[in-house]
């Protein structure tokens, strides 16, 4: 793992600062320029920059810059850090355990199904397998079609339920909403422009004419009960 300095310009700043080394050590400690560091040192350049001491972060010692300042032809050497910290490693295909490997086609399978919105690069991330594959599987052509069950990946274990949701909704945030189902309600710009019809007083029940009507039919009742 290659040793890198940390934080170049802060480190020159201090050094400026604080020691008298020349500007073309200080530019080849801290992978400048020594018009960069001129720069620095006549205050048109990192100006914001707080300096950072490379001996309290055990990247340089005092022995060692002292020696530089006695020879100006003398190059300063980084420190190899204490702590290794590990290279972040590449992403790649996802590696699917050998034991495993005999179920992905069912996974495959489940997501065709049920998720149609999955392109084949997020079923090969999901379950790390190839186009290829996929498309044995979509059409049926799959030299083990006649066996294969449709199984979910994150019980399978070939996937964890927050990739799937992941992909998922990457998947469906470009695609259009459903068309809402049954009655519902008109637009507010078509509501506007409707007309209120008014109530047609014809059509109004007369209250009088009802009362009347009542009247007459209890002064029929009697008169049945009469003949009877």
């Amino acid at each position: 793992m290659a040793n890198h300095l940390l934080m170049p310009k802060a480190t020159a700043v201090w050094l400026v600062d604080n020691t008298a080394l020349t500007f073309e050590q200080i530019a080849h400690f801290c992978h400048l320029h020594p018009l960069e560091v001129r720069a620095i040192a006549d205050g048109e350049a990192a100006q914001g920059i707080k300096g950072m001491d490379p001996v309290m972060n055990g990247q340089l010692t005092r022995d060692e810059i002292a020696k530089a300042e006695a020879d100006p032809n003398l190059r300063l050497k980084l420190l190899d850090p204490k702590v290794r910290v590990p290279e972040a490693k590449r992403k790649g295909p996802r590696y699917t355990p050998l034991s495993k490997r005999q179920d992905r086609p069912n996974a495959i399978l489940w997501l065709v199904r049920n998720h149609p919105e999955l392109k084949d690069a997020q079923i090969s991330r999901l379950v790390g397998t190839t186009k290829s594959t996929i498309d044995q599987i979509r059409g049926r052509t799959h030299w083990n079609s006649a066996s294969l069950q449709p199984m979910d990946p994150v019980t399978l274990g070939l996937c964890s339920q927050i990739d799937l949701d992941l992909e998922v909704g990457r998947a469906s945030s470009g695609r259009p909403a459903a068309a809402p189902a049954g009655d519902t309600l008109l637009p507010a710009a078509l509501t506007e422009r409707m007309e209120v019809r008014e109530k047609d007083e014809d059509a109004e029940l007369d209250a009088g004419a009802v009362f009347a009507k009542l009247s007459s039919l209890k002064r029929a009742e009697p008169q049945t009960e009469d003949e009877d």
